[in-house]
C-alpha cells in the first residue's frame, strides 16, 4: 500500500461481501483487506472467509490462532484502514479501560 492511507467506512466494507460479483473485503484490527484472490487458497476453505465477508473478522481471526506467517501474509491484501467513527472509538475506549484495570 502507498504512503497515503485509504480509509473506508463499515458501509463501504459491507458492500464488498463477495455477492453478485463484488470483491470480498474483511476487517481485522481496523485494517481493511481485499481477500478476493485469496479465497480459494485459504487453508480453512473459502467458507470461513465468506462468513466474514463485508464484516469485521477480528474475533474469528483471533479465535483460530493464526501463525506469525499468516499475519505477515495479510500485508499483501491490505487495501486501507477502517475510518474512525463514534462506535469504533467508544469500543476502543472501553477495551483500554478494561485492560488498564
Amino acid at each position: 500500500m502507498s504512503d497515503s492511507v485509504i480509509r473506508y467506512s463499515l458501509a463501504d466494507v459491507a458492500k464488498c461481501n463477495g455477492k453478485n460479483g463484488t470483491k470480498t473485503w474483511i476487517v481485522i484490527y481496523d485494517n481493511v483487506y481485499d481477500v478476493t484472490d485469496y479465497m480459494q487458497q485459504h487453508p480453512g476453505g473459502p467458507e470461513l472467509l465468506e462468513e466474514y465477508a463485508g464484516k469485521d473478522a477480528t474475533s474469528g481471526f483471533d479465535d483460530f490462532g493464526h501463525s506469525s506467517d499468516a499475519k505477515k501474509m495479510l500485508k499483501k491484501y491490505l487495501i486501507g484502514e477502517l475510518q474512525d467513527n463514534l462506535f469504533s472509538n467508544n469500543l476502543r475506549q472501553v477495551y483500554t479501560l478494561k485492560n488498564a484495570s
